[in-house]
């Protein structure tokens, strides 16, 4: 499994929404976080090693009522 962080903008009022459809609809999802600045949420899915990231957000993140725009971060390795 492999982590990919994806920063959230969303239409106004409707973070907590976008945040809560993204717990309960998508499997992929480990944690959601509130955030300021330029994204409303940065989001935590764990993905298999052979899953395409791009499609995975296209698929999965941005049809989610209130998406407006996203920032997808892949990282490569964890410090302990």
């Amino acid at each position: 499994m492999k982590p990919v962080f994806v920063q959230i903008k969303c239409e106004l009022g409707r973070a907590y929404a976008v945040a809560d459809q993204l717990v309960q609809e998508v499997e992929q999802t480990s944690e959601v976080y509130s955030t300021s600045g330029h994204y409303d949420l940065l989001a935590k899915f764990y993905l298999g090693a052979d899953e395409d990231i791009g499609r995975f957000v296209n698929e999965k993140v941005h049809p989610i009522p209130g998406v407006r725009d996203t920032f997808t971060i892949i990282t490569f390795k964890a410090f302990a």
